[in-house]
């Protein structure tokens, strides 16, 4: 699976991007996005997934479960 960024809970601070070890976080319409080809959970890297251990906003970074699981 991948993760998804809850676009309606997103403040756009960008804290997420600088953060993927991947590269997979954008900004797009105002909101950032994580394009699910390039996420890997950070699986293999870290522990907890960067992304979300820097969103300042519970629950806005979540998995994507139309995603198969990334492999580690």
């Amino acid at each position: 699976m991948a993760y998804k960024i809850i676009a309606s809970s997103c403040t756009s601070c960008s804290a997420c991007e600088a953060e993927c070890p991947n590269v997979a976080i954008s900004e797009k319409g105002g909101t950032f996005v994580i394009n699910p080809k390039k996420c890997t959970e950070c699986l293999g890297h870290f522990d907890e997934a960067q992304c979300v251990a820097v969103c300042p906003v519970d629950n806005t970074i979540v998995i994507d479960t139309s995603w198969p699981r990334a492999a580690a």
